[in-house]
């Protein structure tokens, strides 16, 4: 990929969900939500502290994570829709 985030910003693709309801209704792409689980892309270095140090990253390409539904900014790049976001905006990681 032609693109490396920053400091502590991670780059993930969201992952698509079931199409289908419990009860077997098929939900329309109108009336989907954005998925909420993503794929870690790749993450920046670190958070620097104020010690000048850098933090490494909790997450690693790879990881399947849970992240908010307006949480960061999204960008296409090489024909896929990817989210730039903080790490501080990640709100779980699926143990595998």
């Amino acid at each position: 990929m032609s693109l490396r985030p920053l400091h502590d910003r991670v780059i993930v693709k969201r992952l698509e969900e079931e199409k289908k309801s419990l009860g077997g209704i098929i939900i329309p792409d109108s009336a989907a939500e954005k998925p909420l689980k993503a794929e870690v892309i790749a993450v920046g270095a670190g958070k620097r502290t104020d010690d000048g140090k850098v933090h490494a990253l909790d997450v690693k390409a790879g990881d399947t994570i849970l992240i908010g539904k307006y949480s960061g900014t999204e960008v296409k790049v090489d024909g896929q829709d990817l989210v730039i976001l903080r790490e501080d905006d990640i709100l779980a990681v699926f143990s595998k």
